[in-house]
């Protein structure tokens, strides 16, 4: 049956959406063959190289003609009772947009996506082809990549240019000739559950982003006529809000002097240094006594030895960010590059899915086929050798606690390998190592510590010395990124008396706060589920381009337009900057997925949600613009921070330069206690510390030059 669809069909949103649940696909759970469907087929999948794979793992013997539009390929297959089309798509190929100017607006529609974005001309000719191809049209098979957001591209292209009703759905883990022909040969039904969560996710994202980026924005224009672009999100603002919180605490540090005793001993030949083992020293006289101590008798004795046997538990194989967190460790990638590059490898076929949560592998893969295919591979050889012998052909891999409904662990498919960039061979080892390795038994440390004093009866001071060696490298052998360091201590016996050879006290001082990396920032999201596997770095990544963070070789930093959204969301959106309504809304789209839940429900109660900021937001609009016309920059504040360019909060200061006021003096009561020197002396002292935070060192700066205006800043 010949039917005309309308070209590029937009997809009328009002905020809600019929839901798929109420009846638009066939909820038969059965699995059909693709060869079980006569007429003309058309089979969607996610990219080019991704459809090149199908056709050749699963047509090639039936001499598929490729034919190509506007230099896009796409594959014909004839065979006596159907017509097979494979069809690329280019990722999203269909985005939401709104013709509403102002704030709110839950009016919106799904257009293609060089329409509703700029910079996607591209999409064009992709949605011209498919158009094309699947027009009358008697079957359509999703072939896109089993995960949330390839369910919503393959859907968004067959509800605009087929049928929903007459649609299946192939699910595969990996881009294996064997894995496809098994997926083709049991097409499952359109996976509805996961297209509505799906476009709930695209429609909430939409909605926060909007309007609050809309709110944002129109607070400036109508309190001091600027236009500037400014963005919010509902897991972008929390995300920037940790990252202020860690920069924060950053700029505030006052690093804390702090004492230890360092002894060296000699065993045998060798000397080795010992450190004082107890609670903190806080007084230099005390750290002194102990040294004293230590000198009149000049030997320590051995009060405590032991040795203990700990086990090196194997690792399970890789998620997407434990991966990510791996790469970023041992060669330092971004998590986007890692994603990008584990990526590109599934679509060789050399690893499986990448973008999973699970640490579990397919029971029913072949893993000694695996094995076997990888030992081909002569960097892999002699491994998987050994792996063989020492397990003596048990493979049961290690497995985590972390599992995803659509996708396994990543492992490496076995397919013999192409020539690979220094960046993917090193993320394809790491996969497969760890895949390797995930068959292996646990290694084991010998653990050694020794514990002297210089008092027969240990007096309250106590020195120890620690050693370990590795006594079975077990996974470590396969996966040598992780083997510890080791460092040989040798046995001595309880009573036994060692000569001192020096001591030392030190003085040191308290830690600052590490800035965050983006792996640090990736985990994080993770922790508080929000975000997907998907999406994480690339919010990381949009931060970096809105220019609310930068990074240096110390991590992670805020810069004033970041610090300043976050402060006016924090206090007009309160809401958005938490985790918890954004973690709350993840648990909903989970509740869609399992069809436990409707589309329409959740965005409706995300739409409530937002009119009752919103409404609180307009009444404080002309309040809220000129604050965030202050803190960044573009209205001059009527008295200016001593410091910086903020508007002087209270002393002359900003709030934050008034907060280092309070963390240096709050400090200077411990360096007093501690070190007993004056105002001044401390002053000029931790001026000098490269460790001491950003605000404190502005602030002291001031301080120092004279600069506060004649007036003495409050010591409390």
């Amino acid at each position: 049956m010949k039917r005309e669809k309308a070209h590029g069909r937009a997809i009328e949103g009002q905020g809600l959406g019929s839901d798929l649940s109420e009846g638009s696909i066939d909820n038969e759970r059965s699995f059909k063959s693709i060869w079980d469907l006569d007429g003309r087929v058309v089979v969607i999948a996610e990219k080019p190289k991704a459809a090149r794979k199908i056709v050749e793992a699963v047509f090639q013997e039936y001499k598929p003609r490729v034919l190509r539009y506007k230099g896009i390929p796409y594959w014909v297959i004839s065979s006596k009772w159907s017509e097979i089309t494979v069809v690329p798509a280019a990722g999203h190929l269909y985005g939401i947009t709104t013709m509403d100017k102002g704030c709110p607006t839950f009016n919106y529609i799904w257009q293609p996506i060089h329409i509703a974005e700029r910079g996607a001309g591209h999409a064009k000719n992709y949605i011209t082809l498919i158009d094309k191809v699947c027009r009358g049209a008697d079957h359509y098979v999703n072939a896109c990549d089993y995960d949330i957001e390839g369910s919503v591209i393959g859907y968004l292209i067959i509800k605009n240019h087929g049928d929903v009703n007459r649609s299946l759905r192939a699910k595969f883990s990996s881009l294996t000739p064997r894995e496809l022909r098994n997926a083709f040969s049991k097409l499952m039904p359109l996976d509805r559950e996961m297209v509505e969560a799906g476009l709930c996710r695209h429609e909430l994202d939409w909605i926060w982003g909007i309007n609050v980026s809309r709110a944002l924005m129109s607070s400036l224009v109508e309190s001091v006529g600027r236009s500037i672009t400014l963005s919010a999100g509902r897991v972008q603002t929390p995300t920037l809000k940790y990252i202020v919180d860690k920069v924060t605490s950053r700029n505030l540090f006052v690093p804390i002097p702090q004492y230890s005793v360092s002894v060296t001993v000699r065993i045998g030949d060798s000397n080795y240094s010992l450190e004082y083992y107890g609670r903190s020293l806080e007084s230099r006289e005390e750290a002194y006594a102990i040294a004293e101590a230590v000198k009149a008798v000049n030997k320590l004795i051995v009060v405590d030895y032991k040795e203990e046997v700990q086990g090196i538990p194997t690792p399970p194989p890789f998620n997407l960010s434990d991966l990510q967190s791996e790469a970023a460790r041992i060669y330092g990638l971004s998590p986007l590059t890692t994603q990008k590059v584990a990526e590109a490898l599934y679509l060789d076929a050399l690893i499986s899915y990448p973008r999973t949560n699970s640490q579990r592998l397919p029971k029913d893969l072949n893993y000694e086929e695996i094995l076997k295919n990888i030992s081909r591979i002569p960097q892999y050889r002699g491994l998987i050798s050994k792996l063989f012998s020492e397990i003596k052909g048990v493979l049961k891999p290690v497995e985590g606690a972390k599992e995803d409904p659509a996708h396994p662990a990543i492992y490496p498919t076995g397919v013999a390998s192409i020539s690979l960039s220094r960046i993917s061979r090193r993320i394809y080892d790491l996969v497969t190592r760890r895949f390797i390795a995930s068959f292996a038994p646990s290694g084991r440390l010998l653990r050694k510590t020794i514990v002297l004093s210089p008092l027969r009866q240990g007096g309250g001071v106590l020195f120890k010395l620690a050693g370990q060696e590795i006594i079975y490298e077990g996974w470590l052998k396969y996966y040598p990124f992780s083997m510890p360091k080791e460092f040989q201590v040798p046995r001595v016996g309880v009573g036994e008396l060692l000569e001192v050879v020096s001591v030392k006290v030190d003085r040191k001082f308290s830690k600052p706060p590490e800035l965050p990396s983006k792996i640090k920032v990736l985990k994080w999201m993770e922790s508080v589920n929000i975000g997907t596997e998907s999406t994480r770095a690339r919010i990381i990544e949009t931060l970096f381009t809105r220019k609310y963070i930068v990074e240096d070789s110390r991590g992670i930093s805020a810069t004033d337009l970041g610090i300043a959204v976050v402060e006016i969301l924090n206090n007009y959106f309160s809401e958005l900057t938490e985790a918890s309504l954004t973690r709350s809304f993840e648990e909903k789209l989970e509740a869609i997925r399992r069809g436990l839940a409707s589309r329409s429900q959740v965005v409706s109660e995300a739409r409530g949600v937002l009119v009752n900021l919103l409404n609180e937001f307009t009444g404080k609009k002309t309040e809220i613009g000129i604050s965030l016309a202050k803190a960044i920059g573009l209205l001059k504040p009527k008295a200016k921070c001593i410091a910086c360019h903020r508007e002087v909060f209270d002393e002359d200061l900003c709030k934050y330069h008034h907060l280092a006021l309070q963390e240096l003096w709050k400090a200077y009561s411990e360096w007093r206690r501690r070190e007993g020197i004056s105002t001044e002396e401390y002053l000029n002292y931790i001026s000098k510390l490269g460790i001491v935070g950003r605000w404190v060192k502005e602030l002291i700066d001031v301080l120092c030059a004279g600069q506060s205006k004649g007036r003495k800043l409050s010591m409390q």
